[in-house]
């Protein structure tokens, strides 16, 4: 297991755009399983934190926010999915999330975004890019298995509920996010019903995929008894 001194050479090695070796990415993606095995569905996150969206694969636009926001664990942070994609350093900008949450587990969150994907990942470049920084899929396969145990709710301070994209109507309480087996590629069985829906400008329900607006807010923010929703 690596030491914190390990991590910490991985963290500035990667700061400077430089990716790891396979075998010392195999070695952090078990690591970070571990400690993402004992969360949860709707991870509970202390205020204050800074929160962030979709990142994909853009390293630079990463070191820019935490210029400006703070390193961790200075700074308490939530990352709310699509870390990998598009861009062209998914590689690292994936490897130094996933490092920095193993070497400050309660100082960084990361959540499950719908990028975040066996399939997904195929069709809009992380797949490419492990083939061509490694050589072959090995790396591609770390990352995707550690991706189902990434949570994928977060509730700041019992009042602040953050996700990626939205909700399906048929998931309106919190209850029913605990209770999806999310351990799986987010394709199967009824997980696709549960996460990953887009916000509309208004609410339609006769074109899919389910939309989330004021209407559907208000009536699941009632439910829950929250007052605020953060979507990434």
């Amino acid at each position: 297991m690596p030491s914190h001194a390990d991590l910490d050479r991985q963290i500035s090695q990667l700061r400077d755009c430089k990716f790891l070796p396979e075998a010392e990415v195999k070695t952090l993606c078990e690591q970070a399983k571990a400690i993402l095995m004992e969360e949860w569905n709707v991870q509970p996150v202390r205020c204050p934190v800074t929160v962030c969206g979709d990142i994909h694969g853009q390293f630079y636009d990463l070191i820019e926010l935490f210029r400006i926001g703070g390193d961790a664990p200075d700074t308490n942070y939530l990352f709310m999915g699509d870390y990998v994609d598009r861009g062209y350093y998914s590689v690292e900008t994936v490897s130094l999330l996933v490092a920095l949450k193993v070497r400050y587990r309660d100082r960084i969150t990361i959540l499950r975004g719908n990028h975040e994907s066996r399939q997904i990942t195929q069709v809009y470049g992380f797949y490419d890019e492990c083939l061509r920084k490694y050589g072959n899929a090995n790396v591609w396969k770390y990352f995707t298995d550690l991706f189902d145990y990434l949570p994928l709710t977060a509730l700041i301070e019992n009042q602040i509920f953050c996700l990626h994209g939205g909700l399906s109507p048929s998931l309106d309480t919190l209850d029913n996010v605990r209770s999806l087996d999310r351990i799986q590629e987010m394709w199967m069985g009824n997980f696709t019903k549960g996460c990953w829906i887009h916000i509309w400008p208004r609410y339609c329900t006769t074109i899919q995929p389910y939309k989330w607006a004021k209407s559907y807010f208000k009536s699941s923010s009632t439910c829950n008894g929250r007052v605020q929703l953060v979507p990434g």
